[in-house]
């Protein structure tokens, strides 16, 4: 089976689970996001989208993407100056992103890496973080040394 067939029957498996069913639009998101590494704009989900089932109206990617983040099977995360990238989640659940701020690039980390400083705020000040949502910013080892 295919990266996308293993990652459609699992997610068909939750939805169903759910009451919910694999709709062609789902169907295609999932497609299109299966075996990316790369995490992409909404812009880039709907590229990857028509090239896969050009039927798929861009309403529909956005509320596919909206309603698969929600399940836990597409994770989004706020990137340079509010755009929003999307990837599948793996099976090691969500993670953190690091974005640099000189050249752009986003760089997957380890999702338990803040939970430190999520204990602290909690607490030291009942702050509840929710880390993976957003990039953190820096630069990457190239950039810091150009």
């Amino acid at each position: 089976m295919t990266a996308a067939g293993t990652v459609i029957e699992a997610v068909a498996a939750r939805l169903r689970a759910r009451g919910e069913r694999m709709t062609g639009p789902r169907r295609a998101v999932l497609t299109a996001l299966a075996g990316r590494t790369e995490h992409l704009s909404v812009d880039e989900v709907v590229s990857a989208v028509t090239a896969v089932d050009p039927s798929v109206h861009r309403a529909s990617v956005y509320r596919t993407l909206e309603a698969l983040s929600e399940l836990g099977v597409v994770q989004h995360v706020h990137v340079g100056h509010g755009r929003t990238a999307y990837h599948l989640v793996g099976n090691d659940g969500g993670h953190l992103h690091a974005q640099c701020r000189s050249c752009g690039a986003v760089r997957d980390l380890p999702g338990d890496l803040l939970d430190g400083t999520a204990r602290r705020l909690a607490t030291e000040f009942g702050f509840v973080l929710d880390a993976d949502h957003v990039a953190l910013s820096g630069q990457c080892a190239p950039c810091a040394e150009a």
